[in-house]
C-alpha cells in the first residue's frame, strides 16, 4: 500500500507462476503498481513481462499465485472492471479495416468517463493520419492510434506494452509527457520497456524482471543502491549477469 494514501496497490500481483508446457515463464513473480505512479518493468526478451502483463488484464489465468487488480481478480471480470482498465498489447489488438478517425469516437462510447478524443488524438498526432485505415498505417503509426485506445477510457489503471517502440525521439517525448500527466491525473500506469533512458525519464518506481521472478523493485536510486551500481543500465547488467535488454 503506498504511504499516506488509503487505498490498496492498483495492481498486486503475488508469487504467480504460469507455465506453458515443460517451460516456466514465470516462477514466483511478486509485483505492484500505484495510484498516481508510473512504474517501468525492464528485462530480457523472454523473462515474463508480457505474460504477467496478459495475466493483469484477465487474457490469461496463472497456474498458481494471487491477482488483484483495482480489488479484485481480473480474469473473467465484467464490464464494470474492464471500464476501470486499459491496455495496449505488443501486437496492438486493433481491427484493421477501420481508420483512427472511426475507430477512436466508437471506443470512446463503451466508457463511462471518457476523454476528449480530439485532444487525445491531437497530442498524439493522430490527425495526420486518422482517415488511413489502421492496416496501412506505419509501425509507429500504429503505436500512437493503440496508445490512444488504451488512454481513451480515462482508466484508473492501465497496463502499456512497450508504448514508445517504433516512435520517433520528438513522439517519444511527447509520450513521456502525456504519460506522466496520466499518472499525476491518479491512474497506475504500468510500463513495459527496453529503454533504460525511458525509464529513467517516467519511473516513479522500477522492476526488473529476470527468468520469471522480480529480481529487484522500488525507486531508480534504490535498485541501483541494491544493485551496488551508479545507474539503471549498470544496475540492471549487475541483476541480469549481463543478459541484453
Amino acid at each position: 500500500m503506498n504511504e499516506g494514501d488509503p487505498r490498496p496497490d492498483a495492481v498486486e500481483l503475488l508469487d504467480l507462476t504460469r507455465s506453458f508446457g515443460a517451460r516456466a515463464a514465470l516462477r514466483g513473480l511478486t509485483l505492484s503498481a500505484r495510484h498516481g505512479e508510473v512504474t517501468c518493468v525492464l528485462g530480457p526478451n523472454g523473462a515474463g513481462k508480457t505474460t504477467a502483463v496478459e495475466i493483469a488484464v484477465g487474457l490469461q489465468r496463472p497456474d498458481g499465485g494471487q491477482v488483484r487488480v483495482l480489488g479484485r481478480h481480473p480474469y473473467g471480470a465484467g464490464a464494470a472492471h474492464r471500464d476501470r482498465v486499459g491496455v495496449m498489447l505488443q501486437d496492438g489488438g486493433l481491427p484493421q479495416a477501420v481508420t483512427p478517425r472511426a475507430l477512436l469516437p466508437h471506443l470512446a462510447r463503451l466508457y463511462s468517463t471518457p476523454v476528449d478524443v480530439a485532444e487525445l488524438a491531437g497530442r498524439l498526432g493522430i490527425p495526420a493520419f486518422e482517415r488511413t485505415t489502421v492496416r496501412r498505417l506505419s509501425g509507429g503509426q500504429r503505436q500512437r492510434v493503440a496508445l490512444a485506445a488504451a488512454l481513451v477510457g480515462s482508466p484508473e489503471v492501465v497496463f502499456l506494452d512497450e508504448p514508445t517502440a517504433g516512435l520517433d525521439p520528438h513522439a517519444r517525448r511527447e509520450v513521456h509527457v502525456l504519460l506522466r500527466e496520466v499518472a499525476a491525473g491518479g491512474t497506475a500506469t504500468v510500463v513495459t520497456t527496453h529503454s533504460f533512458e525511458e525509464a529513467e525519464r517516467l519511473a516513479d518506481r522500477v522492476a526488473v524482471v529476470v527468468d520469471g521472478r522480480v529480481a529487484a523493485a522500488g525507486t531508480v536510486q534504490e535498485v541501483c543502491s541494491g544493485a551496488g551500481a551508479t545507474g539503471l543500465e549498470e544496475a540492471y547488467f549487475a541483476l541480469t549477469d549481463g543478459v541484453p535488454l
